[in-house]
């Protein structure tokens, strides 16, 4: 069985964050994997460990030559190879989608890789948007948020909450799936593990699109909450206030 798995690299939510002239001050931000990826790997690589043999777990991640380490620890969690992407500058989520399914058709050639697993969101932007650009990409069936999972050789049955209650799903491969946090718990990496990473191929792939961006950012600034006091001289101001003024406490 072949699976895919997508990554990408996020600021650690501890790293001191600060803005600088409307963009991000990155000199004192950590990178860390997604925290969501974390999930997708660890389905992935349960998914190798069941059908045993022959499966292989094939990494791709859009980011610059930082995310290596990072790589390295998927590698060191289960990953049998990686593909670094090159990323456009200021990639919108079509533009990191496109070069994902491009990447992944090179690899695969016309075949296919039997499941894709994604994140459901990443940390920082949050749009949730690449898996599903993805799957349409690649012509792929997909389901997204996924809380629970259970696959044979023929078909994988998938749960997802959905407003109100949990949906279940019967899909057939091959399909791209966006897991949620709660589905497993991602194993924590050991020496040997993180040795036999090193062994591990890290390849570079240039993808060159011609497509521009479809979504742009202007500035980025901190959100600043302001908390507004009034002191009112009785009741029947405040419902004057309320009901007149339209003014929000």
């Amino acid at each position: 069985m072949r699976i895919a798995v997508c990554l990408c690299q996020v600021p650690d939510t501890s790293s001191v964050i600060s803005f600088v002239g409307g963009a991000i001050d990155l000199s004192r931000v950590n990178e860390v994997m997604n925290p969501f990826d974390e999930y997708a790997l660890e389905e992935a690589v349960r998914f190798k460990e069941r059908f045993e043999g022959s499966s292989q777990v094939t990494l791709f991640c859009v980011a610059p030559s930082s995310a290596r380490e990072m790589l390295r620890k998927a590698l060191a969690m289960g990953g049998d190879r990686a593909f670094l992407l090159s990323p456009t500058e200021h990639s919108d989520p079509f533009q990191t989608a496109l070069i994902l399914s491009r990447a992944i058709t090179d690899v695969y050639g016309d075949a296919l890789p039997d499941l894709v697993f994604c994140g459901k969101h990443s940390t920082d932007f949050q749009s949730a948007q690449v898996p599903l650009m993805l799957a349409e990409l690649l012509g792929m069936e997909s389901v997204g948020a996924i809380i629970k999972l259970e696959a044979s050789l023929a078909t994988i049955q998938v749960e997802r909450e959905i407003e109100g209650g949990i949906e279940s799903l019967e899909v057939h491969y091959p399909a791209l799936f966006s897991v949620e946090k709660g589905l497993n718990v991602p194993r924590k990496t050991t020496i040997k593990a993180v040795m036999e990473a090193r062994k591990k191929p890290i390849d570079f792939l240039s993808i060159t699109i011609s497509t521009s961006q479809f979504v742009s950012i202007t500035s980025i600034k901190p959100l600043v909450k302001e908390k507004k006091c009034r002191f009112l001289p009785d009741t029947q101001e405040l419902v004057r206030q309320l009901a007149h003024e339209h003014v929000l406490f």
